[in-house]
């Protein structure tokens, strides 16, 4: 770590010119470590705020399931199918929260790395990436974690911005849009399994109610 961004990240001030001092005593700059470690503590809890959707899903999930099975022991294959296509839907929402919550249990991981070892823009890049296209799937399904997510990538954004600054470091996009895509990918690989492995498969001769792989990508930074 250079010993400029060092400065920058726990905020010491010995070396500071004398202008920048009296900046810094009318409006003293904010060090980037504890910015870091808020924005954060504001991804644990979107994480647990998804976790609770996911078990509402999941509670209506068994319900339209135990519908469907008690549609089909008394042979009526309309309404089982009508509930087959609902749970299709209800099932679809949960692998996007699911996949939403494990893409952020990453970044969060590589946060707290990054806190530790000052490697702040490299991993900032692909966070920003995965927060915004996580931003974009939940806006259907999870839409009260829109505004919250799209905060912290903003707050993540300024943060990548001035440790480069502060490190003289220099993003490679093309590293960025990779590493993104890579936790996102293996987000859904998880999710998909998580969701196979947690709910029944459905009476033989029902329709499939496995969700379609989402598409997923990153947006530019």
């Amino acid at each position: 770590m250079s010993e400029r961004f060092a400065k920058k990240w726990e905020s010491r001030r010995d070396e500071a010119p004398f202008t920048d001092r009296i900046k810094d005593a009318v409006k003293p700059p904010v060090p980037l470590k504890p910015r870091l470690d808020f924005a954060t503590r504001r991804i644990d809890l979107q994480v647990q705020k998804l976790d609770q959707a996911n078990e509402r899903f999941a509670q209506r999930d068994r319900a339209i399931f135990a519908k469907i099975v008690d549609a089909y022991t008394k042979h009526d294959s309309a309404r089982a199918n009508v509930f087959a296509n609902e749970l299709a839907e209800v099932r679809k929402m949960s692998k996007l929260i699911m996949n939403a919550k494990l893409a952020l249990e990453q970044i969060t991981l590589r946060l707290r790395t990054a806190s530790e070892l000052g490697d702040v823009v490299s991993t900032l890049g692909p966070a920003v990436g995965v927060l915004r296209s996580i931003r974009g799937g939940l806006v259907s399904v999870f839409p009260e974690a829109e505004n919250e997510l799209g905060e912290i990538g903003n707050m993540l954004s300024g943060i990548m911005l001035e440790a480069g600054q502060g490190s003289g470091m220099t993003l490679n996009f093309d590293s960025v849009n990779e590493d993104a895509a890579k936790i996102l990918t293996e987000a859904a690989t998880v999710a998909e399994q998580k969701i196979k492995d947690k709910f029944p498969d459905l009476p033989p001769g029902m329709p499939s109610t496995a969700p379609a792989r989402a598409e997923r990508t990153t947006e530019g930074y």
